[in-house]
């Protein structure tokens, strides 16, 4: 149920546009006989080899620990090519790219589906059309105003529409095509194969309007963390898919009926005294299908920044049971504010649509190179037959890729424009952090070299120090800081290390981690499930002190917690001017660990230095 709410919204609601849309715009058909058979035709068997066979089989089952999506794939064929292959590193390019094209995808598909929609008054009542921008916005700032009850909970409310929302499509469709069943002709592939011979330059921009039908194909993998392969499977060949096939087999026969019915044959198939209900009906469905790209991008922004490819981001973990299951306030805010400038930009979904196939005709090609990668580097059985239906799938893909670049200037450089700019961010990141990583590792100490080393001429002042750490191996570079222009060192000095576990929550018995390193010296893991917000100050109150020295002392008013920070400077070699002026950026809009980890202000003290990128 709450599979159905999320992950097929997006895919569901493509009869609102994609079928009309080969007979509409500046490439459109005439409503022939023949033109309406080969599309239908086309769309039939592009969902079936592309999104039921390549998507729903195959590469529903490389998944990553759980995780779909295509960062989540690009880590995975990263790991079996290798590090330090050149074909590794065009793999890696390749996923980040797609993840790039992903993001305008999700923003992207809001605005061209409740816009859809809601456009449907246009035909119930015509004096209503100035307010569909309107109408639009407020229903927009309502979908993303509810996200923070997490996708489970959203689902959960979703799942009941969607199940009326396809059950309406598959009777609308059914009502039609049992008034012209030779539509059903269009099962055979014939039809758009003798199409695609007799009329190559019309087929060519069928392609990017069939594509349409496919939209949302990209978001069933990125939405499987949030519920598993196996809820994905059963509910696009129980429901989904049928449903689709019925609805567009339907328009299909209302426009053999009656070719002015191109115009917008979804809502045509409705009766007029069941016009108000089904836009009403297809408004809610099309909020729904909004669901899957944003609950995609929170997917795509958390495997990014776990992978290196972000900052570190506030997420909140919304299910005891799915970890997947996650809100993002800060991406959930800046997709609405971009939605909201979209809409406001296009103003209908027609204009939209120009902007949609290449966002996603790209992502899916860049899948099923990875894909091809996994497999052919793997060691599952059909290896062969595999690996020939990925090339069959490259092929069809890149055409549907080619049939889309022809809307370039009607809209679809936006798309490439925001990938572009977030596959800059995301490169930017990645090599601008493992420049600082390679300055730390040439003035980071061993720990066993420090504890080794007796330090007779320091200072020991009271109190206690506690260092944060990501490596428990190494000497803290707050440390060394703070010996380089303090020297001194506190009684106890402890090393912090947090762990994040698979487990929803942390029992306290289980929370810390204590080893006493040598005298004065300590190590300290301290455990957070993923449900739970890390709060350091409460988790060390767990640690009482004892008479014997055996445990450090944790008292507020004798504790001080140490942070390191780097401040980005250009300078010669590594990035560029540019490029280090925004990874400097993006350091400061990271989340710093003292508010990530609710450390106390008045006892935090930062030390840091100037890295030269």
């Amino acid at each position: 149920m709450a599979a159905l709410g999320v992950v097929f919204g997006d895919i569901g609601t493509s009869p609102l546009y994609a079928f009309k849309e080969a007979f509409s715009g500046s490439h459109g058909m005439a409503a022939t006989p023949e033109n309406v058979l080969a599309t239908l035709s086309a769309l039939f068997w592009a969902l079936i080899i592309i999104v039921a066979i390549k998507y729903v089989w195959i590469v529903l089952s490389y998944d990553n620990d759980g995780e779909g999506g295509v960062l989540s794939l690009t880590a995975l064929a990263h790991r079996i090519t290798g590090d330090r292959s050149r074909r590794s590193h065009w793999v890696v390019g390749l996923g980040i790219f797609a993840a790039a094209l992903f993001y305008g995808d999700a923003i992207i598909t809001p605005a061209i589906s409740v816009l859809s929609a809601v456009e449907g008054i246009s035909i119930a009542t015509p004096n209503f059309e100035h307010f569909i921008v309107p109408i639009t916005i407020g229903i927009l700032i309502g979908l993303f105003s509810i996200q923070m009850k997490g996708t489970g909970s959203v689902g959960r409310l979703f799942g009941p529409i969607t199940i009326l929302w396809f059950i309406c499509l598959a009777w609308l469709g059914a009502h039609s095509v049992i008034q012209t069943p030779m539509v059903l002709q269009a099962v055979n592939p014939l039809h758009a194969l003798r199409f695609a011979v007799d009329h190559p330059g019309m087929a060519f921009f069928l392609l990017s309007a069939v594509f349409l039908a496919m939209t949302g194909a990209e978001a069933l993998y990125a939405d499987m963390g949030h519920f598993g392969s196996r809820a994905v499977r059963l509910s696009w060949f129980g429901l989904v898919f049928p449903s689709l096939i019925i609805n567009y087999f339907g328009q299909g026969a209302l426009i053999l009926r009656d070719a002015s019915a191109a115009s917008n044959p979804f809502f045509l198939l409705a009766t007029s005294s069941l016009l108000i209900p089904l836009v009403v009906l297809a408004t809610a469905a099309t909020v729904i299908a909004s669901q899957a790209t944003i609950s995609g991008a929170y997917s795509m922004t958390l495997q990014a920044s776990r992978l290196g490819y972000l900052p570190r981001v506030r997420v909140l973990h919304t299910s005891d049971h799915e970890q997947g299951q996650i809100y993002i306030p800060s991406v959930n805010w800046l997709m609405l504010l971009a939605v909201i400038a979209l809409v406001l930009a296009f103003q209908s979904s027609g204009a939209l649509a120009a902007a949609y196939g290449i966002a996603v005709s790209g992502t899916m090609l860049i899948t099923t190179v990875l894909v091809f990668y996994v497999v052919r580097l793997g060691t599952r059985r059909w290896k062969s037959i595999t690996l020939l239906a990925l090339v069959c799938f490259a092929v069809l893909e890149f055409a549907f890729f080619a049939s889309n670049l022809t809307k370039l200037g009607h809209g679809g450089w936006f798309p490439l424009t925001m990938g572009a700019l977030i596959f800059i961010a995301l490169t930017t990141w990645r090599d601008g952090s493992v420049l600082v990583a390679a300055h730390r590792r040439k003035i980071d100490i061993p720990m066993s070299v420090l504890l080794a080393s007796p330090m007779p001429d320091v200072p020991v002042v009271s109190g206690t120090a506690v260092y944060l750490t990501s490596d428990i191996s190494l000497v803290p570079s707050a440390l060394f800081h703070n010996l380089k222009h303090f020297k001194v060192v506190h009684e106890n000095t402890v090393f912090l290390h947090v762990v994040d576990e698979n487990t929803p929550y942390v029992p306290n018995a289980d929370r810390l981690e204590l080893n006493r390193l040598t005298e004065g010296f300590w190590a300290l893991n301290v455990h957070f499930g993923f449900r739970e917000q890390p709060d350091i100050p409460s988790a060390l109150r767990l640690l009482k002190p004892d008479e014997f020295g055996e445990k450090p002392n944790i008292d507020p008013m004798v504790t001080s917690y140490f942070v390191a920070r780097a401040q980005i400077v250009d300078g010669p070699g590594g990035l560029s001017a540019w490029r280090c002026a925004l990874y400097g950026w993006m350091t400061r809009q990271a989340a710093g660990a003292s508010t990530y980890y609710k450390l106390p202000a008045n006892q935090v003290v930062e030390l840091g230095t100037q890295i030269v990128l």
